[in-house]
This record gives C-alpha cells, sequence and structure tokens, in this order.
C-alpha cells in the first residue's frame, strides 16, 4: 500500500513540474486516455474468434395422402387428394360441402377414410304434403360394393330398395366380395343385370 501511495505522489509531482500549459497537460491526458482506450479495443478484438453458424440444411417431409372421390348431393363432385386420417367431414369441405337440404344420415362424418373409396351424399327432397323423399341419383363413378350402404346400392338403376337390403345382407353374413362377378350370388341379380351394373361398382 506504501508503494502505491509513493508511486502516485511521484506521478503527481512530475505532472506538476511538466514545463506545459494546463490546457497542453489536459490534451495530453486525453490523448493518454484514448490511446490506452484504443490498445485495449485491439487486444479484445484480436483476442476474439468468430463464430461461423452451420449452413442450415432443409429436411422435406412428405405428407401421407389418400385419395377420395366425393359425389352426390355436394358443391363441388369429384376427386380429391386429402391428407391421411382424414374424415368424411373433410372430404366433404372439400368438395363445397353438402348442398342445401341434403341427407347426411348414412354417413359417418367422423369416420377416417380410406384410400380409393367414394363417398355419396343423398339429395333429400318433400313432397307435397312435407313429407321427406329421397331422391334417386346415380352417382359418379363405380361405388365400392364392400363399402357402399343400401342406399348407395339404391341409387344404382336396377337396384331397388329390397335388392339393396340384400346385397349389404349377404355381405356382412359371408363377409366381403371378392370380384364384382361375386354380387351374382345374391338373390335378384342375375346375368342380365350384372351386365347393367358391371361398369358402376367395383371392390
Amino acid at each position: 500500500m506504501e508503494k502505491i501511495k509513493d508511486l502516485w505522489e511521484r506521478i503527481n509531482y512530475w505532472w506538476h513540474d511538466l514545463a506545459y500549459s494546463d490546457i497542453q497537460k489536459r490534451a495530453l491526458l486525453i490523448m493518454g486516455v484514448g490511446l490506452l482506450v484504443l490498445s485495449s479495443f485491439v487486444v479484445f478484438r484480436g483476442s476474439s474468434k468468430e463464430v461461423i453458424a452451420a449452413p442450415l440444411i432443409p429436411i422435406e417431409v412428405s405428407i401421407p395422402e389418400v385419395t377420395v372421390d366425393v359425389a352426390g348431393a355436394v358443391n363441388n363432385p369429384g376427386v380429391y387428394s386429402l391428407p391421411a386420417q382424414s374424415r368424411v367431414i373433410d372430404a366433404l369441405r372439400a368438395a363445397g360441402n353438402s348442398v342445401t337440404g341434403s341427407d347426411l344420415s348414412d354417413l359417418n362424418l367422423a369416420r377416417v377414410v380410406k384410400d380409393g373409396e367414394q363417398i355419396y351424399v343423398n339429395p333429400t327432397v318433400r313432397s307435397a304434403n312435407g313429407k321427406r323423399i329421397i331422391k334417386k341419383i346415380i352417382p359418379r363413378g363405380p361405388i365400392n360394393i364392400n363399402r357402399a350402404t343400401a342406399r348407395e346400392f339404391d341409387s344404382l338403376v336396377g337396384i331397388g330398395p329390397v335388392i339393396a337390403k340384400r346385397i349389404v345382407e349377404y355381405r356382412r353374413v359371408n363377409g366381403p366380395f371378392m370380384t364384382i362377378e361375386d354380387l351374382e350370388k345374391v338373390s335378384g341379380i342375375g346375368s342380365a343385370k350384372f351386365e347393367e351394373l358391371k361398369s358402376k361398382i367395383s371392390v
């Protein structure tokens, strides 16, 4: 501590004994402080290392899709590609939603759609006495006979509600149809009727 005090006194005497005016001494002091700051900056910058970030590599994530045919009473019927695990309600939205008054009672809107399936929305009309009537429309594209409902079968030309129920019951008891020709095993569907249907059905 005594050495520091002695050094400070010597510097103080030396400063007062300098043959400079007060203005010159102040200028000299400012220059000294500036050199000290500049030296510190150079030392600090020289010791620092530039950090180079590793380049970012973009990763493409492929989202699996399913393709479905949305037909019947929708605003924009057609074939749509949807993300896997989409539901029936998503397919209807892709097709512009169902038209006003359509019948959605046969559809499970929360069901996950399958690739290649057809979703058919039945239109609903009312008679003069206000009774609801399901209007019969031929769906676009072949329907899958292993997934179609009785109402979807009934929408095909030549298939009435009785035969439509027979097809669904046969499928429930015997399992899915292996080929479209297996449809002839259902009572009421002969060779002539099958020829009319084969271009409108699929498995």
